[in-house]
């Protein structure tokens, strides 16, 4: 009898690992599980590892499996954490479940697979692939409402084509419906939410700790003031909620929206129009792009679809790719609050192409010496 091939998955402690683990040793396969503890700090009150990994144990209990368990948190710091910080100080969104995928879960835990003597590394992620000669495709799951393609889509082709999604042909009900069938301990444990690894906690009391607050002002684009901000920071474009802006002489009472931010002058800037010509764009700018085949765009021009955001429905778009690879995105209709420092990812049918950070749109050059002027909308 041919011995089974090892196969190591990242569990989380969550019920769509654990039915991935029941799945894989059903198929046959030599199963190990692995737990990452990726965030160490002074406050763990919001950060839920040490439960995890007794979820994760008791699953491994159950399905008779051995569990490894690893400690990555100096690599998440160095490799997405510190990303992270730079790109708020920057003004930017930054988006670090996507580093994570790329740095740690499909990097550094990829590599501790394969010296556990794995053949193959396996996720709970809604995702799936195919393989044909020698091209691997990241393909978008079955169930379109948990594709999680777009935080997998800088993963590289080479973990892609040695990894396995066994839940990625489900839909989700049908993971908690097996996973009830099979009496595993988290079938009734609710989704985990919040930043990769560190957890559901107050936003901006955590980045207090790591990046000193500056105060400035909000203003209309004519530059009239309105209030205080508490640090650009803690802002995205489109933002609705916190601005603690009302009562505005002169203003209606409509909400106000963020437009942009002066980096330069530290100032916030504001709109009321939840539509408003500074919000909205046919056109951005990304960084180089990262590819799924063998990091080749399909063309230096093509038609695709893309998104700017994870839960944005597909937008129809043309992409030109330049010499070093940074894309230029014109979309058939106008997109409202295309951030930087969030990523495009590009689609074409159930095919993840690829993505790359948006730099900025033409009207949201997000560093602007003075007040800014109401383009017209093109």
């Amino acid at each position: 009898m041919a011995t089974p091939e090892r196969v190591v998955l990242g569990i989380s402690g969550g019920v769509d690992s654990a039915v991935s683990a029941a799945l894989l040793k059903d198929a046959g396969y030599d199963v190990h599980a692995l737990f990452m503890r990726n965030w160490e700090g002074d406050d763990d009150a919001y950060c839920t590892a040490a439960a995890d990994l007794q979820d994760a144990r008791r699953v491994c209990d159950e399905l008779q499996i051995p569990l490894h368990t690893v400690n990555f948190a100096a690599e998440y710091r160095e490799r997405v954490f510190q990303h992270f910080l730079a790109e708020l100080s920057a003004g930017r969104t930054p988006n670090p479940d996507v580093a994570c995928n790329r740095e740690i879960k499909f990097g550094v835990c990829f590599e501790h697979a394969e010296r556990l003597g794995a053949r193959w590394f396996a996720t709970g992620h809604y995702a799936r692939t195919s393989l044909a000669d020698g091209h691997v495709r990241l393909l978008r799951a079955a169930d379109r409402s948990k594709d999680q393609t777009y935080f997998l889509h800088t993963v590289p082709g080479a973990q892609l084509a040695r990894t396995l999604f066994p839940i990625g042909e489900l839909q989700k009900a049908e993971v908690r419906r097996i996973a009830q069938e099979r009496a595993l301990p988290v079938h009734d444990k609710r989704d985990s939410t919040g930043i990769c690894f560190i957890g559901e906690r107050p936003f901006a009391e955590f980045l207090s700790n790591y990046l000193p607050a500056q105060p400035g002002a909000i203003e209309t684009p004519d530059g009239r003031r309105l209030g205080t901000h508490r640090g650009l920071m803690y802002y995205t474009l489109g933002q609705r909620q916190g601005l603690e802006v009302g009562g505005v002489r002169g203003a209606t009472e409509a909400p106000w929206y963020v437009a942009t931010k002066d980096l330069e002058r530290n100032v916030l800037v504001v709109v009321q129009d939840h539509d408003d010509p500074l919000l909205m764009c046919r056109e951005f700018a990304t960084a180089p792009a990262h590819w799924v085949d063998d990091g080749r765009p399909p063309a230096g021009r093509f038609e695709c679809m893309v998104k700017t955001r994870y839960r944005q429905a597909d937008q129809p778009c043309e992409v030109s790719v330049a010499a070093d690879g940074a894309c230029l995105v014109r979309t058939r209709d106008l997109q409202r609050a295309v951030t930087p420092g969030q990523s495009a990812v590009f689609y074409d049918g159930e095919a993840c192409l690829g993505g790359a950070v948006i730099a900025g749109s033409r009207y949201n050059s997000w560093v602007n010496s003075g007040p800014i002027a109401s383009p017209e909308v093109a």
